[in-house]
C-alpha cells in the first residue's frame, strides 16, 4: 500500500454561468412562493369578508321579516290595523308584483348577466362584480342581490350593471 499512490479524483468545477442560473432560479422560486402565499392570504381574507357580509344580510333580512310580523301582532292585539310599508322594488315581467328575497336571489343567480365593456357577460365569478362595482362597495353576488332587493344607496349603479333579463 505504500507504493500505491492514491489518485485524488477532482470534480470538474461548476461553471459560473450555471451557478448564476441556479442562484437566480432559487431566488425566483422564493419570490414566486411568497407571491403565491400573499395571494392565498388575500383570497382567504376576501372570502371571509364575503361570508361575513352574507351572514349580516341574512340576519338583517330575517330581522326585518320578524319586525313586520311583530308589528302586525301588536296592532292586532291592540285592536288596530297594521299597514306594512310599500314595497320599493317591483317585479315587472310577464307577471307583475312585488318580489321577495328568494325570487330576486334566484333571478340574479340564474339569469343574471353583467354589462362589462358594453358586453353581456355571465356573472360566474365575484371578481367580475368587484372589478365593475367595487368602487361602490359591491364586491360579491350577495352584495349585488342585497343592493337590488333593498333598493339601497347604490341601486342605480347595481341595476345599470345588470343586463336586462331574458
Amino acid at each position: 500500500m505504500e507504493g500505491v499512490e492514491e489518485k485524488k479524483e477532482t470534480l470538474p468545477a461548476v461553471p459560473e454561468t450555471l451557478k448564476k442560473k441556479r442562484r437566480n432560479f432559487a431566488e425566483l422560486k422564493i419570490k414566486r412562493l411568497r407571491k403565491k402565499f400573499a395571494q392565498k392570504m388575500l383570497r382567504k381574507a376576501r372570502r371571509k369578508l364575503i361570508h361575513e357580509k352574507a351572514k349580516h344580510y341574512h340576519k338583517e333580512d330575517r330581522q326585518m321579516y320578524r319586525t313586520e310580523i311583530r308589528m302586525a301582532r301588536m296592532a292586532r292585539k291592540a285592536g288596530n290595523f297594521y299597514v306594512p310599508a310599500e314595497p320599493k322594488l317591483a317585479f315587472v315581467i310577464r307577471i307583475r308584483g312585488y318580489p321577495n328575497l328568494k325570487s330576486v336571489n334566484e333571478l340574479i343567480y340564474k339569469r343574471g348577466y353583467g354589462k362589462i365593456n358594453k358586453k353581456r357577460i355571465a356573472l360566474t365569478d365575484n371578481a367580475l362584480i368587484a372589478r365593475s362595482l367595487g368602487k361602490y362597495g359591491i364586491i360579491c353576488m350577495e352584495d349585488l342581490i342585497h343592493e337590488t332587493y333593498t333598493v339601497g344607496k347604490c341601486f342605480k349603479e347595481a341595476n345599470n350593471f345588470l343586463w336586462p333579463f331574458k
